[in-house]
């Protein structure tokens, strides 16, 4: 497969992951809340994975260890801490969380945003090496899994009609593919490797910032167990990708 059909699969993949929400239908919302938790941990380990183990390597590899890379990585953080402040805005983890209907379009528009960065940096892992855009992409829809439930969950909650909710679910996902096809219609006219710290930055952040702080704080010592093992069980799959793709 060619670097553009590599993004535009992705892209595609990704978006239907947006319809992962539906599971919520099916699930008591007791049972969903148990099972997002540990997902969220999992979702942190691969997101610090991808950007420690895949990226990063990668954009020094691509780029030399001059300061100028961790400039990028800074960027990127700085970037996604920059979105959170000025929309209020973070990814919802919750079943029960407490959004009043005006902002659910917030988060749609928050969630929107982030898919369009998000499709960015990762066609930018798959312009500067496929096997480096194999990794990104999976930490990056480990992550998506567990926000498109709670998203989801959120707006139906704020009472939007389930359908619906879906459907605009849907189309915010389907940034994250505008976002590839723009980064690869600018790779054909200039150097995009810059995207590959850029984009660890944007993992070091969620991981750090948004998904750990909702998983770090359980007072019973079983679900911090659970929690821990996740998150480690996402880096460890990172690592064995990268040792797999490598190999």
């Amino acid at each position: 497969m060619t670097v553009f059909l590599w993004i535009l699969a992705g892209g595609l993949v990704m978006s239907a992951v947006a319809l992962v929400g539906s599971v919520t239908l099916l699930l008591r919302p007791g049972t969903l809340e148990k099972l997002l938790r540990p997902m969220v941990a999992f979702a942190a380990g691969t997101l610090l994975g991808g950007a420690l183990l895949h990226m990063l390597p990668g954009a020094i590899e691509t780029m030399g260890s001059a300061p100028v890379v961790f400039l990028w990585v800074l960027a990127g953080f700085a970037v996604f801490f920059a979105l959170e402040q000025f929309l209020h805005w973070h990814h919802c983890h919750h079943v029960y969380a407490e959004h009043r209907k005006p902002l659910t379009y917030l988060v749609l528009l928050g969630d929107g945003l982030h898919n369009l960065l998000g499709g960015f940096a990762v066609a930018g892992a798959f312009i500067a090496d496929v096997r480096l855009g194999i990794g990104a992409w999976l930490a990056a829809a480990a992550h998506e899994v567990p926000q498109e439930l709670g998203d989801f969950a959120v707006l139906v909650h704020g009472g939007w009609e389930k359908r619906r909710a879906l459907l605009f679910n849907l189309l915010s996902a389907l940034t994250f593919l505008v976002g590839g096809l723009l980064a690869y219609a600018a790779s054909l006219s200039f150097a995009v490797t810059f995207l590959l710290p850029f984009a660890a930055g944007n993992f070091i952040y969620i991981a750090a910032s948004d998904l750990v702080p909702e998983v770090k704080e359980d007072r019973d010592l079983r679900v911090n167990l659970l929690h821990f093992t996740c998150l480690v069980a996402g880096i460890a799959l990172l690592y064995f990708l990268r040792v797999a793709l490598e190999g």
